[in-house]
């Protein structure tokens, strides 16, 4: 029996291909296991009926805040997410999964998807994982309420500088109550030695 060569050749190539997949595959979730390492929230949505053109406009908002948008394999995510603090996503891969990956504010993409899930009729937050602890939608929700982290600060900067105001103002109005009472004092004693005098 011949073996025909055009065959051989087509079997060449499907092992190829199939390697070259194998390695793609390592790839991502090489990739995504180290951004789950270093994120600190990531959010979990359900991407089912977008278009290309929400779509491109959903990553075009979250590059802008800093976070990264991926559309990848359940299984895929599933091992990537193996020894990283959102191995407690896993159960939540499941159909058209795309995940949100914040590295410095967490607030940044929860308000972005948040207010993204309201404005569209298909696209859902699933879940997420804000510093190693799962989170539901809700939750994600009260998250996006909150101000940004730049505005958190400038808040937490006004109270620390406040706070030695204050003070000061405190510690200025003890000499000034003390030395109004000694007026008074000093002011009820000439009053009464006045009369007596007299």
């Amino acid at each position: 029996m011949r073996h025909h060569p055009g065959l051989r050749l087509h079997r060449d190539q499907e092992e190829v291909i199939t390697t070259v997949k194998l390695e793609e595959k390592q790839q991502i979730v090489q990739d995504l296991t180290e951004r789950f390492a270093k994120a600190s929230v990531v959010i979990l949505t359900d991407y089912k009926g977008l278009n290309v053109p929400a779509m491109s406009e959903l990553r075009r908002k979250l590059k802008q805040a800093g976070v990264d948008y991926k559309v990848v394999k359940n299984t895929l995510m599933v091992r990537a997410s193996q020894d990283t603090p959102i191995v407690v996503l896993q159960g939540q891969f499941q159909g058209p999964s795309a995940v949100a990956i914040g590295y410095a504010d967490p607030v940044a993409p929860a308000q972005i998807l948040t207010k993204f899930a309201a404005d569209s009729k298909t696209f859902a937050i699933r879940a997420g994982v804000l510093q190693g602890k799962l989170i539901d939608p809700a939750g994600i929700k009260a998250l996006a309420e909150l101000p940004p982290r730049e505005v958190l600060l400038g808040q937490l900067l006004s109270v620390f500088a406040g706070g030695p105001t204050a003070l000061v103002r405190v510690l200025s109005a003890v000499p000034r109550g003390l030395l109004n009472v000694l007026n008074a004092v000093k002011d009820r004693k000439a009053s009464a030695e006045r009369p007596a005098a007299a």
